[in-house]
């Protein structure tokens, strides 16, 4: 069978290309604004997610009308419930939100790690907003309900497992209670990390010097990067944040198996096994790109574009999921910007411009062992990344019949994706064998 003809269109994106680019469009402008008026001051990072973060929102709303999705789980036409109805069971989903804050509360606690180094910083924007949060959750809760298909949510389950203190619990409740868990326990770990980055981001990239980046390629490359890497975690933060139900940004689903979790929190504090000194540490006697090609006035320059393109492709990959980006997590299949090239353009990106900088095969001590150590240790940095593809692929093509017609699109149209799709089919797919797109 002709696969094109079965998936003669790719499948509609989740997100619109737009609400990405008005978020950075408000961000760029925000920059802009730093570097004119030289603020310097905690509150900037929280700025820089507000000025992405409300043009996304108004994009979603107003233009886009996500809220009227039908994955949004909210009945707009119909007569609302009564505020008493929908008072009665909201306190039970209080009940439940407020203890899993409660519990994320005590995680951090207990990890010493949060209290130390850039997670500073995280825990005194959390534990600042907690109070105000808390008291919006109850008219936003009691609000979302009169309106809910299902009002017998995640929340509502752990609240009512809490209320009746685990007796005559209903055990067809214990899936929702389990995806309640998932997905907070990403929202709570992740969304810590990206706190604690944006400080450094925002101190790297309101300090650069343009009279050095256009005498030098390896500042420009550095300057770049640190532009990028900002893009990157601004709107990856505000994808934390923004998992509500009427933006149709909410976490339908966290990754259930456990191999996706072990190999997507090896790669973040404090389990990361990549750092100095890290048993994946592939940087002992690095020489770098930047001295490899010091006396190589040509190949300099362009061996920074091509880094600095790479980093383009890795933020540009964030940016296409607008208010959506999240690890671990199904929110929606996204279908367009760098998705249309390959599954897994940010992954690709990265891995390509850690060995594109990093050049392990050269080194400062000249010994071969020491090359050899770091080209193997890398590959198993990529490999790692392999497994995170495959597992969340494994996921996704669970949750939702739009990713598989994607991938199958993607097996014959991607212009990256293709011909990872045809390698395979000559290296292991017998005569006629239908063959998966793998997670390039």
């Amino acid at each position: 069978m002709d696969d094109s003809k079965a998936t003669p269109e790719c499948p509609r994106s989740a997100v619109s290309s737009a609400v990405g680019l008005v978020g950075l469009a408000g961000l760029c402008l925000f920059y802009l604004a730093v570097r004119l008026w030289h603020w310097d001051a905690p509150w900037v990072p929280l700025a820089g997610l507000a000025a992405c973060a409300l043009p996304m929102i108004g994009w979603s709303l107003l233009v886009d009308r996500v809220h009227r999705n039908p994955t949004s789980g909210i009945d707009w036409d119909g007569p609302p419930r009564s505020w008493r109805d929908a008072f009665d069971t909201g306190l039970v989903k209080l009940a439940g939100l407020w203890a899993t804050w409660g519990l994320i509360a005590c995680f951090y606690a207990l990890g010493r790690w949060y209290w130390e180094g850039g997670y500073l910083y995280a825990m005194q924007v959390l534990s600042g907003v907690l109070i105000p949060l808390a008291a919006l959750s109850i008219p936003y809760v009691i609000w979302l309900d009169r309106r809910l298909i299902d009002r017998q949510d995640g929340a509502w389950a752990f609240g009512h497992w809490l209320m009746t203190l685990g007796r005559d619990f209903d055990p067809a409740l214990i899936p929702r209670l389990a995806e309640h868990a998932r997905s907070w326990a990403i929202k709570g770990f992740f969304t810590a990390f990206m706190f604690s980055t944006l400080p450094g981001n925002w101190s790297a990239a309101v300090h650069i010097y343009p009279e050095q980046m256009w005498a030098d390629p390896v500042k420009l490359a550095e300057a770049t990067v640190a532009l990028m890497f900002l893009v990157d975690v601004s709107i990856g933060t505000v994808g934390y944040i923004l998992t509500f139900r009427p933006l149709d940004a909410h976490i339908r689903s966290g990754n259930p198996f456990m191999q996706g979790w072990v190999a997507a929190l090896i790669c973040y504090p404090p389990f990361i096994l990549m750092n100095g000194g890290g048993p994946l540490d592939y940087g002992q006697g690095q020489l770098g790109w930047e001295a490899a090609f010091s006396d190589h006035p040509l190949l300099q320059p362009l061996w920074a574009f091509a880094l600095m393109g790479l980093t383009g492709c890795y933020a540009w990959a964030t940016v296409a999921f607008g208010i959506r980006f999240s690890n671990l997590t199904y929110r929606g299949v996204l279908t367009n910007g760098p998705y249309r090239f390959t599954k897994h353009p940010a992954y690709l990106s990265k891995n390509l411009y850690w060995w594109m900088a990093a050049l392990p095969v050269l080194t400062t001590t000249g010994w071969w062992g020491d090359a050899a150590r770091n080209t193997v240790i890398l590959g198993l940095i990529s490999a790692v990344y392999y497994w995170r593809a495959r597992t969340e692929e494994r996921h996704l093509l669970r949750e939702d019949p739009a990713y598989a017609a994607y991938a199958g699109w993607m097996a014959d149209h991607g212009v990256i994706t293709k011909w990872f799709v045809r390698a395979a089919r000559l290296a292991k797919a017998p005569a006629g064998a239908a063959v998966v797109a793998p997670a390039e």
